[in-house]
């Protein structure tokens, strides 16, 4: 079985993966704005004008044509809604054309069905960090339940929203990570309530001290101060489980300093440490594609007018069937 899937956030994402997890193409194209944040309108522009674009390099990637393919699978939800709603219609669109099968896929489990499927993982306390999530979940009781979460914006938002501020250009993540190298500790807020956690007086405080401090030693500060928020909490989460694996994904799941962490307090409790590969850890095609296509030969069937858009959709409203 061929699974296509549709993926828009910043991203318009296409990616082909075979029932055995074979992944066939993972192509696609990232809206970058100039200036600023996520503009929902010029990310809608930049998606519809490279679908075809994105769908037919896929299935060049792939060596098939839109007649193989056997299931079509979208992000739903959560995310920015002008974004997932085109994703839907051209998603619907390929459905209808092909006479094929849909899957409308829950968006933050398909960053966990990437990682476990590629980074060799089966009952992990899993870590994803994103642009617009930080969570820690655990499957228990036939779904992921959130063992933690931000409780404002999520740590790739966070760092994003202070590098704007120091003048680094969007992404910011990656370039405060390098910058990290060459600083200094400078105390920053830390804020754990019991399992969750908030980064928004942390960020706030950060870009204060861009009046009175070196960047390189602001940027060291708010990667260590944040990361250790987040391996306390995983940590937590560990030992609450007894869970034996930890996995890592999400888009800041390629931040080294935020691995070599988790990975230090995993060799403590001697729990296995794994990653999401990085061609995998941002949004991406192939994410949805093999979770629709786990959901589909775990039984689950949806007809067009069930496969609605909902961009709070959370990890613990979807019945994962295709685990026990």
């Amino acid at each position: 079985m061929k699974v296509p899937h549709l993926n828009s956030g910043n991203t318009f994402g296409v990616g082909i993966v075979r029932d055995n997890g074979e992944i066939l193409a993972n192509t696609r194209s990232i809206y970058t704005p100039e200036k600023g944040g996520i503009v929902p309108r010029e990310a809608v522009a930049h998606h519809s004008e490279k679908a075809k674009e994105i769908v037919e390099k896929s299935l060049q990637e792939a060596k098939l044509k839109l007649a193989d393919i056997d299931l079509i699978s979208f992000a739903a939800g959560p995310g920015l809604l002008p974004c997932l709603r085109i994703g839907a219609v051209i998603a619907r669109t390929l459905a209808l054309r092909l006479d094929k099968p849909i899957m409308a896929v829950n968006h933050m489990i398909g960053h966990v069905e990437i990682g476990k499927l590629t980074a060799g993982c089966k009952d992990a306390v899993v870590l994803y960090v994103s642009g617009g999530n930080s969570l820690v979940l655990t499957f228990t009781g036939g779904r992921y339940r959130e063992f933690g979460s931000t409780q404002d914006i999520a740590i790739g938002n966070a760092l994003d929203m202070f590098a704007r501020e120091a003048g680094l250009k969007h992404p910011g993540g990656p370039k405060i990570e390098q910058l990290a190298k060459k600083g200094s500790w400078i105390s920053l807020p830390y804020v754990v309530k019991g399992c969750d956690l908030s980064f928004s007086g942390i960020v706030t405080d950060a870009i204060k001290k861009l009046k009175t401090e070196k960047l390189e030693d602001i940027c060291f500060s708010l990667q260590e101060t944040c990361f250790s928020m987040l391996t306390e909490v995983v940590e937590r989460a560990v030992a609450h489980t007894d869970k034996e694996e930890v996995l890592l994904t999400g888009g800041v799941a390629a931040n080294k300093r935020l691995q070599e962490m988790l990975s230090i307090m995993c060799k403590e409790r001697g729990a296995k440490f794994h990653v999401v590969p990085a061609e995998y850890s941002g949004d991406n095609g192939a994410m949805i594609a093999w979770t629709g296509l786990l959901a589909y030969k775990s039984g689950q069937r949806q007809k067009i007018e069930d496969t609605e858009i909902n961009r709070f959709w959370r990890t613990d409203q979807v019945d994962v069937t295709w685990l026990k």
